[in-house]
């Protein structure tokens, strides 16, 4: 099991632009995808998991646990436990 990296980053206590971003606020942090920024951005990459193409396994588990700490944090409920519940490729019929 990979070990979170994300981290909470406001900018003079706002959000900066994306480009702005250090790699800890992505849930894909060498990839820079999914910022994890809001309850929303978290929603989203709970949703979009499955979308994100390239990557191995391996990092997939460290964005789940990223998308975790980040929940943690935003006080969103994370029903999965594993990143293979989130899925592996796009499944654009998922309910």
């Amino acid at each position: 099991m990979a070990r979170a990296t994300w981290e909470p980053y406001e900018k003079d206590g706002t959000l900066s632009e994306r480009s702005d971003l250090p790699d800890s606020v992505f849930a894909f942090p060498k990839e820079r995808k999914e910022p994890l920024t809001s309850t929303s951005h978290v929603r989203n990459a709970i949703a979009r998991f499955d979308q994100v193409i390239d990557v191995s396994d391996a990092e997939r588990d460290l964005a789940f646990q990223n998308i975790k700490k980040a929940a943690e944090h935003y006080g969103v409920t994370l029903s999965e436990d594993e990143w293979e519940d989130l899925g592996r490729k796009p499944e654009p019929h998922k309910s």
